[in-house]
């Protein structure tokens, strides 16, 4: 008998092929779309598509249902995403996503259905080793997407399949368009789905404030914190005869700070939220690269856990350590782990 899998279906090439490889190694696969939008609403989005999805199932043979999320969405990552803007954060969605909805909900309904495996188009590698699962970028290291699930469990990795992690993107495109699936013309998904023209946009009311030099004298004032990151020099409005760029978020003065390019620069930072692909901590302290973003380079570091924080210290300063997004500590293409950043260590801290 074949073992069966449940594959999350976007209507994207990489979900689809996903799909395709599966049956090729005799898996029994049932699609499935969690859709994270309103019920009442257009079924289409600029990261999924009900009917693409349902073509895609169609045209590969496969059942494939639509099950409602959007209620999961909002709760778990939407408005935790809204709440870490106002408070002058700047989280990356994308792993909320993964953690609380994308996996967690379709191990769920593969327990529903007495399914055994779950599988995505993430491009991510998975490897057994002394009786671990390890987490390993893909094979694509433009389309890599092992930032975003650094958070994933022991449990989930032992029931996921990633097939499309070996393959570059090119060759997924290649196996669709060899395949004559729709899919390998439409348009490739967007980051940062539910805030298509910004997260501003999403919290209108945010109130506005000053924008300060480093020494705090104030040059203008900002449109509210959710409009601004660190690193960030178009749209300030001010002006000073050399270049200035957001250097910090200060919500208890509801202040965006200004200064030049050479104030973004850390020398490491404090990540918290810490979790192990291991399912265990590694030693208190060890060297191994750290990815800050995630279209950041890899950076070489050495990390010191201290009472549930890294405190990680860069072989060279990096530029606009931003609070709120993800910390991210590889070996090699090994995943270990990772957090979300607190703050940047600088030279004064």
């Amino acid at each position: 008998m074949s073992k069966r899998v449940l594959v999350g279906m976007s209507g994207g090439v990489d979900s689809t092929v996903c799909a395709y490889l599966l049956l090729q190694r005799g898996y029994e696969v049932h699609g499935i779309t969690l859709w994270l939008w309103d019920p009442k609403g257009p079924y289409e989005n600029q990261c999924c598509s009900v009917d693409a999805a349902a073509l895609a199932a169609q045209e590969l043979g496969i059942p494939h249902e639509t099950v409602q999320a959007h209620e999961g969405f909002r709760r778990l990552v939407i408005e935790p995403t809204l709440r870490a803007y106002r408070e002058g954060r700047t989280p990356n969605p994308c792993t909320f996503c993964n953690r609380e909805v994308r996996f967690a909900l379709l191990l769920k309904e593969a327990e529903r259905r007495g399914i055994p495996y779950i599988a995505t188009g993430h491009h991510a590698r998975i490897r057994a080793m002394k009786g671990k699962h390890l987490l390993l970028r893909g094979k694509d290291p433009a389309k890599d997407q092992s930032y975003f699930l650094y958070s994933l469990t022991q449990e989930e990795l032992s029931r996921a399949l990633f097939p499309i992690g070996e393959l570059t993107k090119d060759g997924v495109k290649r196996i669709a368009r060899e395949r004559g699936f729709t899919a390998a013309y439409l348009h490739e998904s967007q980051d940062l789905c539910f805030a298509p023209e910004g997260v501003g946009a999403l919290i209108p009311d945010a109130p506005p404030g000053p924008i300060l030099d480093l020494e705090g004298n104030v040059l203008g004032t900002h449109r509210g914190l959710p409009h601004y990151t660190v690193g960030q020099r178009r749209g300030l409005g001010v002006s000073t005869g050399e270049p200035l760029y957001v250097v910090a978020l200060d919500p208890e003065r509801n202040a965006v700070v200004v200064g030049p390019e050479s104030a973004l620069y850390a020398e490491g930072l404090v990540a918290g939220e810490l979790t192990w692909i291991a399912g265990e901590l590694p030693e208190k302290k060890f060297s191994c690269v750290v990815q800050i973003r995630y279209r950041a380079s890899p950076v070489p570091c050495e990390v010191e856990l201290r009472g549930g924080e890294a405190f990680v210290m860069f072989d060279r300063p990096q530029r606009a350590v931003t609070p709120g997004q993800a910390a991210v500590f590889y070996r090699g293409d090994i995943v270990l782990g990772g957090g979300v950043i607190r703050r940047p260590l600088r030279e004064s801290d």
